[in-house]
């Protein structure tokens, strides 16, 4: 294991590892369930202001933007802890959910299971009601 390895893996210093597009990926739990809510990523920025405020802050690939959890729909997530992996290219942070992580206006992104079925495989809803209507929340 080199030096800088080991530093990564068993030192004190945050260090996060960035991929090519500058993004870690980050997965949220609730803090009084450990259900897992969603998996996002952050940036630089995002990562700083989530420690900063306590809020949890994401970069959207899609639009090509920050944002911080909740702004547009009022669901936010507070963070309770953040934890890096071995190598620093990861992050979990465990939040306060207030009401639906999902933009869907489900309270988890995970609301369907995958069934094995003759060789296929099918989804299929599970804890899947809906906390909010996306459509009046989200005006195009």
């Amino acid at each position: 294991m080199s030096a800088h390895s080991h530093e990564i893996e068993e030192g004190l210093s945050f260090q996060p590892r960035f991929d090519a597009a500058g993004l870690v990926t980050c997965v949220a739990t609730d803090a009084a369930t450990g259900d897992v809510l969603m998996v996002a990523h952050m940036n630089e920025e995002a990562l700083r202001k989530t420690i900063a405020t306590g809020e949890a802050w994401y970069f959207s690939r899609s639009r090509n933007a920050l944002w911080r959890k909740g702004e547009t729909s009022g669901q936010t997530q507070r963070v309770i802890e953040m934890r890096t992996d071995c190598d620093q290219d990861a992050v979990w942070i465990r939040v306060e959910q207030i009401g639906a992580a999902c933009h869907t206006g489900r309270r988890s992104c995970f609301y369907r299971k995958v069934e094995g079925e003759g060789g296929g495989a099918k989804l299929v809803f599970a804890d899947a009601a809906r906390l909010f209507d996306p459509d009046a929340v989200y005006k195009k």
